[in-house]
């Protein structure tokens, strides 16, 4: 019935992803090709589709092979349209079958017997042909020959198409390929063949921009400059824009003939660019400030500065156009125009105050979707350059008094990133005056959302007072026990935070008490975390961050308490001839301080044990964003400055090495939380460094002083709660399946010591919504562990090697599924327990520490053979003794 071959084939083309999990591959492929001999072309055909959809797990079947070699001679069309689709598959696949079916493929598009239509599908089989050099060489000449011969317009469009697939996927005839696309751009009067020509130009300048020569992208700015047609035009800006934010463009302009000033400006791109930028077409003219946005940015030359300021009239032209009009095309030039204002800013940071000067005028007058895009901007642009931040905001508080009362969704949009950029512009500690205006505003015209998302921002930039006001606020605005204890929980860590903002440089004692605080504000807000977490959200990032900053400030309060303790007690005048004769150094500082410096020796072991702990947080956030992981760096490297300050001051001041601890600047400096950080870093280490210097060996006051002074720097940084705490926008988890598996998990799997178990290990990659939006997986880094846990029988010796195992394989997952398997030995008798544990390796070969550990437990047994010869070996012995014993009685 080929009905249910149907049926049964499309579920075979919805399921691809999940063939490789077939067991039995050849049953499966022994079933189906047995049809293939049917006297029925259909049933014949829809074999023939099968086998092409299963070609990811038998590209190598050489019966599969020579089946569509045969179909293809075939008389039917239904038949040769599926060998058609079959042979594309295998030779996708296979290496063998392209080759050898290229020559058949050859003589059936040259042959005049076959029908045009039938050429057509042909073609695109070439674009596999790229296995070896030879291959795609002979392709590439028949397609050469086909242009030439067949040019009616389907057909160039099929072989241009083709074509340029194969030179992409070979990597060896793509400088070719740009000529001849530019060649039938500029001469081709067939508006359809230009505009393949376009599409095809854009694939080539994404994949490999560094091909283009100047020739290239002379030839393009020409066709862009005498084209009539605007769709032609705006195809071909594209294009440039995309080469122009890569190297293509610095190589355009270095080798550029002449020096003189004019020589740059009078170039055909700059002139289409500075032509294009006030284009009635909104998209053309995005495109032309976008190419000169990138000319600024990326090249410095001197002759190019004036183009600096026809980017910023462009931008603010194209802003003025589309900050009044709502609709989706607007936005999206917007978008375009405001990613580079952001970029112009950060390379160019004289043009920022009057770029910030039109975004605030524009602000007042634009629609509420254009106003929550420039907020955006605008925050973008005051995390990089705080100098402007003050400056915006008197205008940004006028905006926010008169947004209006209306609770529609843009609304709430615009109170949240208006918000975002009032946190961001006042740098230090929010006045009472904007708290006010925000509170006022969130009673009159938000929900409990908004109020959520503005305190969840708030935390981010370190208003933790703000963002403690507004969880207390929402505390009974929520219906489930689980968000109760959740913001709970961040109000306490709100109040926490803000009782470290009280500290006072030379007040210690005061230090001591905001810090216990601090920490019983955490420990009731950790007791809170715990109870809204669920089985299907553990909360577990969040959790161990918490952890981890409680133990940090509990060791920065014992490493004050130890300093004070060595303040007070001053060492003897002997003290430095005892520490000489002795030939201790902690003699320096008297008994009673030494006791201080073996507290001081413990408290540096304990500030690089947090600093370990939070390297293990950093490699197991794996779907976590860039900020989230930079601020656990940041946390990591706050616990490594100080055991290095306390090593180098008091327990080893002579060994001490600043080169490894020195900064590398603030060139890739992010957010304002990081610019503060790295300036206590950079200010402490300085510190240390002179003091070491100065005076060998340092004075036990001025160590002291230096590193209760490099606390209270550290904790006086409002910490900032990233976006990973409150929102995970990647999720990716790991499922483990292993056979042979136990029917009930306490029960172990027996096994003889004498053979070897084959155990197999399957798993699943699970994605959430947005798949490797910040990383993708490249590997799984699977890791099996056996460990004896009881031991049966007599000790026997045996070599150290056969007490457990350990290995590790990388697998590669296709369509998310990977399976490999692994030998163990068990030859002690007794129960072992085998753990298999999970890492993922990302496409730039870091290891990230994500699990699942799954367990099993398999007990060694005594092979029937050795169990008999033991017992023999036993009956043998007991015997001899018996015999011995009476032979004795009767001498005696």
């Amino acid at each position: 019935n080929n009905f249910l071959r149907l049926c049964v084939l499309k579920v075979t083309q919805q399921s691809e992803k999940h063939l490789e999990k077939i067991l039995n591959v050849d049953e499966f492929v022994k079933r189906v090709f047995s049809v293939i001999h049917s006297n029925d072309p259909v049933a014949r055909a829809i074999t023939l589709r099968m086998l092409g959809s299963m070609a990811s797990i038998i590209p190598e079947r050489k019966n599969a092979h020579h089946s569509i070699r045969q179909s293809l001679d075939s008389h039917d069309n239904v038949e040769v349209e599926a060998a058609i689709f079959a042979a594309a598959n295998f030779s996708a696949q296979s290496k063998d079958f392209a080759a050898g079916i290229c020559n058949k493929i050859s003589e059936m598009i040259q042959g005049l017997a076959t029908p045009v239509d039938l050429k057509l599908k042909l073609i695109p089989i070439l674009q596999h042909m790229h296995h070896d050099a030879s291959l795609a060489s002979s392709s590439r000449q028949l397609l050469q020959q086909l242009v030439t011969s067949y040019p009616s317009t389907k057909m160039v469009i099929v072989t241009l198409h083709t074509f340029t697939l194969l030179a992409a996927s070979s990597l060896v005839d793509i400088p070719k390929q740009v000529q001849l696309l530019l060649q039938y751009l500029k001469n081709d009067p067939r508006k359809a063949v230009k505009r393949l020509a376009i599409q095809d130009l854009k694939l080539l300048a994404n994949k490999t921009p560094h091909t283009w020569t100047r020739e290239n992208i002379q030839a393009l700015c020409e066709s862009a400059l005498h084209t009539p047609y605007d769709s032609l035009k705006l195809g071909m800006l594209s294009v440039l824009s995309t080469l122009s934010g890569t190297i293509a463009i610095k190589q355009y302009f270095s080798s550029a003939p002449g020096t003189a000033a004019t020589t740059a400006r009078s170039l055909d791109l700059v002139k289409l660019a500075q032509e294009c930028c006030y284009h009635n077409n909104r998209g053309i003219a995005a495109h032309g400030v976008r190419i000169l946005t990138n000319i600024s940015a990326s090249c410095q030359e001197k002759d190019l500065l004036p183009l600096e300021q026809d980017a910023v009239f462009g931008l603010e032209s194209l802003l003025v156009l589309c900050s009044q009009d709502g609709s989706p095309g607007a936005q999206a030039t917007l978008k375009i125009t405001l990613t580079c204002m952001v970029k112009l800013v950060k390379s160019r940071p004289h043009l920022s105050q009057s770029v910030v000067e039109s975004l605030l005028t524009q602000l007042h007058s634009a629609q509420d979707a254009a106003r929550i895009l420039m907020c955006h901007c605008l925050a973008a642009i005051a995390m990089q350059l705080p100098i402007l931040a003050d400056g915006m905001l008197g205008d940004l508080m006028d905006l926010y008094k008169v947004i209006g009362r209306s609770a529609t969704d843009k609304k709430q949009e615009l109170l949240v990133s208006l918000a975002t950029v009032i946190f961001v512009s006042s740098q230090k500690a929010l006045s009472s005056e904007i708290k006010t205006v925000i509170k006022q505003q969130l009673e009159n015209a938000s929900n409990g959302w908004t109020a959520y998302r503005i305190a969840r921002q708030a935390s981010r930039m370190g208003n933790h007072d703000m963002a403690r006001e507004l969880y207390q606020s929402l505390l009974t605005q929520v219906a489930s026990e689980h968000f109760y204890f959740w913001l709970n929980s961040l109000k306490e860590f709100s109040h926490a935070e803000q009782c470290l903002t009280g500290l006072q440089e030379d007040n210690y004692s005061s230090a001591l008490s905001c810090i216990a605080e601090a920490l019983k504000s955490y420990h009731k807000g950790i007791a809170s975390l715990t109870a809204a977490s669920t089985p299907l959200n553990p909360l577990s990032f969040q959790c161990g961050f918490v952890k981890l900053r409680i133990d940090l400030l509990q060791a920065f309060s014992q490493l004050i308490c130890t300093c004070n303790s060595l303040k007070t007690s001053p060492p003897p005048a002997i003290a430095t001839t005892i520490a000489m004769t002795s030939g201790n150094d902690l003699q320096r500082c008297g008994r009673i301080s030494n006791q201080a410096c073996i507290l001081m020796k413990l408290s540096m072991e304990e500030f690089r044990n947090l600093a370990a702990r939070y390297g293990d947080l950093y490699q197991s956030s794996f779907d976590a964003d860039s900020a989230t992981l930079r601020n656990v760096e940041l946390q990591q490297q706050s616990c490594l400055l100080i055991s290095h300050a306390i090593e180098a001051l008091i327990l080893d001041p002579e060994s001490a090495n600043f080169q490894e601890y020195t900064s590398n600047g603030t060139a890739h400096v992010e957010s304002e939380y990081e610019r503060r950080m790295m300036s206590v870093f950079n200010r402490v280490l300085e510190e240390v460094e002179s003091l070491n210097r100065k005076y060998a060996p340092v004075s036990y006051l001025a160590s002291n002083t230096c590193l209760c002074s490099a606390v209270i720097a550290l904790l006086k940084v409002p910490l900032s709660f990233q976006r990973y705490f409150f929102q995970k926008l990647q999720s990716t988890s790991i499922k483990l399946a292993l056979s042979p598996s136990p029917r009930n998990p306490a029960e172990p799997i027996a096994v003889q010591n004498n053979q070897q178990l084959a155990l197999k290990v399957e798993g699943v990659v699970q994605h959430g919504s947005k798949p490797g939006l910040f990383r993708k997986i490249q590997s799984v880094c699977l890791n099996v562990s056996s460990v004896l846990q009881s031991k049966s029988g007599q000790d026997y010796k045996i070599p150290i090697d056969n007490m457990s195992n350990e290995m590790e394989q990388r697998v590669e997952p296709h369509n998310d599924y990977f399976s490999t398997q692994f030998l163990l030995n068990f030859v002690i008798l007794g129960t072992h327990n085998i753990t298999v544990e999970s890492s993922v390796i990302d496409s730039n070969g870091i290891v990230w520490k994500t699990g699942p550990k799954t367990t099993i437990f398999v007990k060694s047994l005594e092979d029937p053979y050795s169990q008999q010869v033991r017992l023999q070996q036993q009956q043998g012995q007991s015997s001899s003794q018996q015999q011995q014993q009476r032979t004795a009685y009767s001498r005696f």
